[in-house]
C-alpha cells in the first residue's frame, strides 16, 4: 500500500469514528483502530497512553 492509499484510508476511518482514537502509527507499523472515548478527559488520557509508548495517535473530538 502505498502512502496516498495510506492517508486516503486514514480519512475514511477518521470519518467512522466521532469521538475517540482512530489510528495509531509508529515507524513503519500502522494499526486502524475504533476506540471510542465518551468525554474528552478520556480521550486526552488514551492518547496520551499511546504517546508515551511512542505511537502517533489519530483522534477525532478535542
Amino acid at each position: 500500500m502505498g502512502r496516498k492509499e495510506y492517508r486516503e484510508l486514514l480519512a475514511l476511518a477518521g470519518e467512522q469514528v466521532p469521538q475517540g482514537v482512530y489510528a495509531v502509527e509508529k515507524g513503519d507499523y500502522a494499526e486502524l483502530r475504533n476506540d471510542p472515548c465518551p468525554s474528552r478527559t478520556q480521550l486526552k488520557q488514551q492518547r496520551r497512553a499511546w504517546k508515551a509508548q511512542g505511537f502517533k495517535a489519530y483522534v477525532n473530538g478535542l
